[in-house]
């Protein structure tokens, strides 16, 4: 059986058998003998899912990473292979992740005793629920680790291009609630209360103001509010009304002015009205900001595999991988998937030729790696 061929079938059972974050348990199981019947050493971290290889021998370590937890979605792909699990779905294309960097575990094995030092290889969990990458670095995975390196297929981009950037890359993810707590009243004597509804629908709006308005128009921003939730009959107004959204932005100063504009607007609005308006926020991971140079090395890497390059434009969407760049330099980079539709869609369908490529490309990008440390 060719290599393209074992990393399909892999990638395959993999996306039959999805599992969402941190309930990872089979598809660790399958990586770990996958990679065993390869012997590929597997480090003795203490994770209930996910699990970490290592390949070669010395004292320098590049670190590979594949994400590897699903999302609660029913798949809609017209796939002999489809999702066998109701409701869970590789919608985001982790099992082709994971597939591309066994591939580039069992090619690097390969080669092991002529590598200068050590490639290590993260299955990380709940990527979707961005955890997974501060459990990991918890239980020790990024030590001693000198680059870092990681990849999401790019539905937009054909098979066979490539794309990255140094410098910022993902979004910062925060999520946001406000609690609207006015009063209630009988439908009939509004005068009697304090209209939660109301003010939420004009906060609303004001908040979609602050990315068009205060924010410098060459910053970018996303603030969506993407839930609201009150009231529970036809002829009451509601006591309280809860709203929900998320922020994205590229720069530290950017996000806290914004947070604090939204925390300004509410106050505004609670004292106008006499109400109260809690406003609760939740940090999601970071913005991801690859290192200039390990980007550029990872290009000329992959320009010499034969992909075409492109200078990746800015992603609105976040990237546990974030956390890792925190501490440890490295790159992530976006491979092409061809997929007709995107990402967390019940139709996504990645086209796997990219698969083989990808291993070889990584595997590469790891050796490569080491004469520049």
């Amino acid at each position: 059986m060719t290599l393209s061929s074992t990393l399909i079938n892999w990638r395959r059972e993999l996306h039959q058998h999805p599992e969402l974050s941190l309930q990872e348990e089979a598809t660790t199981g399958r990586i770990q003998a996958w990679l065993h019947a390869a012997d590929v050493d597997i480090l003795p971290f203490e994770l209930k899912t996910g699990l970490v290889a290592e390949i070669g021998k010395g004292e320098d370590v590049i670190a590979l990473r594949a994400d590897i937890d699903a999302l609660p979605i029913e798949e809609s792909a017209d796939v002999p292979f489809r999702s066998l699990t109701p409701g869970v779905m590789h919608a985001c294309g982790h099992d082709v992740h994971t597939s591309v960097m066994l591939g580039a575990a069992l090619l690097l094995k390969q080669q092991e005793t002529t590598l200068p030092g050590r490639v290590r290889i993260l299955f990380q969990p709940a990527e979707e629920s961005f955890g997974g990458a501060k459990t990991l670095i918890r239980a020790g995975a990024l030590q001693n680790v000198a680059a870092i390196f990681g990849m999401h297929n790019e539905p937009g981009l054909p098979v066979g291009e490539f794309a990255t950037r140094g410098g910022a890359f993902y979004a910062n993810v925060d999520r946001f609630v406000l609690r609207i707590n006015g009063k209630g009243a009988h439908a009939a004597r509004p005068h009697e209360g304090k209209d939660a509804i109301l003010l939420a629908s004009q906060l609303v709006t004001v908040l979609q103001s602050v990315a068009s308005r205060d924010v410098n128009t060459l910053d970018s921003v996303v603030l969506s509010v993407t839930r609201i939730q009150g009231g529970n009959t036809w002829n009451v107004l509601p006591e309280s009304v809860e709203l929900e959204g998320t922020l994205r932005t590229h720069r530290t100063q950017v996000q806290q002015q914004v947070k604090a504009r939204v925390n300004d607007i509410a106050a505004g609005f609670a004292h106008a009205f006499g109400a109260q308006i809690d406003v609760i926020w939740h940090a999601g991971p970071t913005a991801l900001v690859n290192d200039a140079r390990w980007a550029d090395i990872a290009t000329t890497v992959a320009k010499q595999s034969g992909y075409t390059t492109h200078h990746a434009d800015l992603h609105m969407g976040g990237e546990d991988f974030a956390v890792y760049l925190q501490n440890t330099p490295g790159a992530f980079v976006s491979i092409g998937s061809a997929s007709e539709y995107g990402l967390h869609h019940p139709g996504f369908n990645p086209d796997e030729r990219l698969i083989e490529p990808a291993a070889h490309y990584f595997a590469q990008l790891a050796k490569t790696a080491f004469a520049y440390l």
